[in-house]
């Protein structure tokens, strides 16, 4: 049962980071535009994700205590501040994106306009994360997310050519759009699927799930079942898009966009799964990005928090999500497009990576938290090259998006 429960988190954890509405953008804007070719992106930031949160979830079940909660403790008050400012802004710009992408999934869903529903998805985000338990909220939103397999069906269903698909893959190129927008595509689709809240929450999960160093074999099976799930999701949206979008000549820049291959495939019926799996991901998001604020915030000044405590037992745990809701909300009501709001989002979530995954690297290195389960050597040289990869994204990210205008 703990690994099932495991396996559950891991799922809610990736629907965040892989099929949120930053992924639902980047990943069917690349396959429109490019094919396969950033199919290697998706690989790589399966396996980093892996084992940054295979990392995250050892030091919550060995330490008892979250991620955040000890980077201040290992690496000073400063530090921890700067990168609880830099998490905060990404995740409260990322729950706007994702509260965007609720509502456009009701507009998809009913045809009324998108910002009549942004107040009610807010509310509805807030009501979930005051009064639902968290072992039911990451199962029902968490396995809700799996909806979106209707991609992988449909691309089946398609009259779908797996050589040329293949060698998409095997030889990317740049689609004659230029290798400023390849490469700039490739940074924001690298951003969607390691967002840096998306670790904090996995092991903040932990902790309220009360993993112990007995329930490491669990953690890691939720690791190896959760992200390569969403990652096989992400490559479905890329891989359908290739096929009808891409030699049609569209470029996505709406959510109806992004469902045009089911709906190609299977008709109204398509649409409507592909409306569930759209509100369940980012909803789901939603809830998980709101938390990650709360999260990060009450763990660096230590104060009480969880959603298995009462709320008047954290207020301001409590307090904190709440605001971070309304700042969401608030953001989108300035009627800021979504969909743009998500491509300035992942540029942001790109330049401030390594603030995320150095201190879990570090982390996960002491001994003094760890003891004997601290990184081997393979996943220590697994851990350093994916943060060269960071590294190279951060810098590169703001000139790619200056000098392409974010890629067009």
């Amino acid at each position: 049962m703990r690994r099932l429960l495991a396996g559950t988190l891991g799922i809610l954890s990736a629907v965040g980071g892989f099929v949120d509405i930053g992924d639902l953008v980047a990943a069917s804007q690349a396959g429109a535009r490019f094919g396969m070719a950033h199919a290697w992106v998706l690989l790589l930031g399966v396996v980093g994700i892996c084992a940054y949160a295979e990392m995250a979830g050892r030091i919550a079940a060995v330490s008892g205590r979250a991620v955040f909660d000890l980077v201040r403790e290992r690496l000073g008050a400063r530090v921890a501040l700067l990168n609880l400012l830099a998490s905060y802004l990404v995740t409260v710009l990322t729950l706007a994106a994702e509260l965007g992408g609720v509502a456009l999934a009701l507009r998809l869903a009913t045809g009324v306009p998108y910002l009549v529903w942004v107040p009610v998805a807010g509310l509805a985000v807030w009501l979930v994360l005051w009064r639902m338990r968290f072992q039911l909220m990451e199962r029902v939103f968490g396995l809700a997310g799996l909806a979106l397999v209707v991609f992988a069906v449909a691309l089946w269903w398609l009259p779908t050519d797996w050589a040329e698909l293949g060698r998409g893959v095997l030889r990317p190129g740049d689609g004659g759009q230029g290798w400023g927008a390849y490469w700039f595509v490739a940074v924001a689709l690298f951003a969607s699927t390691v967002s840096p809240y998306e670790v904090f929450f996995f092991s903040s999960g932990a902790v309220e799930e009360r993993w112990s160093a007995a329930d490491l074999a669990a953690a890691r099976s939720g690791v190896l079942i959760g992200f390569p799930v969403g990652g096989f999701l992400a490559l479905a949206l890329i891989a359908t898009a290739t096929v009808v979008l891409h030699p049609a000549g569209v470029s996505v820049t709406s959510l109806d966009q992004v469902a045009t291959p089911v709906v190609v495939a299977f008709g109204a019926v398509g649409l409507a799964v592909a409306a569930i799996g759209f509100f369940a991901v980012t909803f789901g998001a939603a809830l998980e990005t709101g938390l990650s604020a709360a999260y990060a915030a009450a763990q660096y000044f230590g104060w009480q928090w969880g959603k298995r405590v009462r709320p008047r037992e954290a207020a301001r745990f409590h307090t904190v999500l709440l605001v971070s809701v309304l700042l969401g909300v608030l953001v989108l009501l300035t009627t800021v497009d979504p969909v743009t709001l998500t491509e300035y989002m992942l540029v942001v979530s790109a330049v401030v990576l390594p603030l995320t995954y150095l201190p879990i690297l570090v982390v996960a290195n002491d001994r003094t938290y760890l003891g004997d389960r601290v990184n081997g050597r393979w996943l220590n040289l697994l851990g350093a090259v994916f943060l060269l990869v960071i590294v190279a994204a951060s810098v590169a990210a703001v000139p790619l998006a200056i000098t392409t205008g974010l890629g067009r």
